[in-house]
């Protein structure tokens, strides 16, 4: 009997059409997140386990699925829910859906670029409290991105370097860091620099590299503090990069203009001291959520778990 393909939770229809179409034995979750004991109860004997960032794949659960388990597919980028290690010394391949969600994410991080310089959100809870007005030229001001305001980016990865070309439509300035990079050199108009100088001269810093432990707390209280005042922080990676408390502190004290975070450091859990902090902008994680993308993350996923089924090479493994 053929081990079953474990999907730990509902993708989009589209992915979902083409898992039915390998003709193998699925065991589906819900579109809830699985609690702990329905993970390991859902892997157990399966040959493929396709997750999402909400599932810890730990030693624990590899050992609940037992020899079978031949491949962990990641429904995301970001891989810092699986415990690589773990999964490399049990021989079971990790792979993730780079490439796919890039312009998507680019997409989103530009709308929160946006709604935060340009006060977006502000604008709508005003005009929601009903309270009489008129047009003056005091009213919402902020910053005009495109009148020679500088954009960082801390991660130029795929994703930063799709941020990067929707920057130069904006006719901003460019910076970013980057391990590959030599600070001073440049770049398809990007100019690369060191840490300090991007915190310093950044008008929009967006954070983009992954959750690693050298990365967590990366933007914390001493890096905020060379910061700008008058800068705005985008947060499109992993919740984690950036100390919410050192935020919530420099939101309250003036020392940054705003903020925009899609992610958080205990998602679902948001602190709820960032629901009241001013000039922050939040979404629920949703910058790779256009149609289009998440139907290709899914099927990205579903194709590298049936390729090591096969036998054959993953497409996009981790390592």
């Amino acid at each position: 009997m053929t081990a079953p393909i474990y999907l730990s939770r509902l993708l989009t229809d589209r992915a979902m059409a083409h898992l039915e179409s390998l003709g193998v034995p699925v065991r589906v979750g819900s579109e809830a997140p699985p609690s702990r004991a329905e993970l390991q109860a859902g892997i157990r004997g399966a040959g493929a386990a396709i997750v999402t960032l909400t599932e810890r794949v730990d030693d624990a659960l590899l050992a609940a699925a037992g020899d079978g388990l031949k491949v962990v597919a990641n429904v995301a980028v970001g891989y810092d829910n699986i415990d690589v290690a773990a999964a490399t010394a049990a021989g079971v391949t990790v792979t993730n859906t780079p490439g796919v969600l890039d312009r998507a994410t680019a997409d989103h991080t530009f709308a929160l670029i946006l709604a935060a310089t340009r006060r977006v959100v502000d604008g709508d809870r005003f005009l929601r409290t009903g309270e009489p007005w008129v047009w003056g030229p005091r009213m919402l001001v902020g910053l005009d991105i495109s009148a020679g305001a500088t954009l960082g980016i801390l991660g130029y990865g795929r994703i930063g370097q799709a941020v990067a070309r929707r920057a130069r439509a904006f006719d901003m300035t460019v910076l970013a860091t980057a391990r590959s990079r030599t600070p001073g050199t440049a770049e398809d108009g990007v100019q690369f620099v060191d840490a300090d100088t991007l915190l310093a001269e950044s008008d929009v810093l967006s954070v983009l590299t992954p959750l690693t432990p050298q990365t967590r707390h990366l933007i914390d209280a001493a890096a905020l503090a060379k910061m700008k005042p008058t800068a705005y922080l985008i947060n499109t990676a992993r919740g984690g990069v950036v100390d919410e408390s050192a935020l919530i502190t420099a939101l309250h004290a003036g020392a940054l203009r705003g903020a925009a975070l899609d992610v958080f450091e205990n998602e679902p859990d948001v602190d709820p001291r960032l629901l009241d902090a001013p000039n922050l902008v939040l979404t629920p994680h949703i910058a790779s959520a256009g149609e289009a993308t998440r139907d290709a993350m899914g099927i990205l996923a579903i194709d590298n778990a049936a390729a090591v089924l096969a036998g054959k090479p993953a497409l996009t493994p981790v390592r």
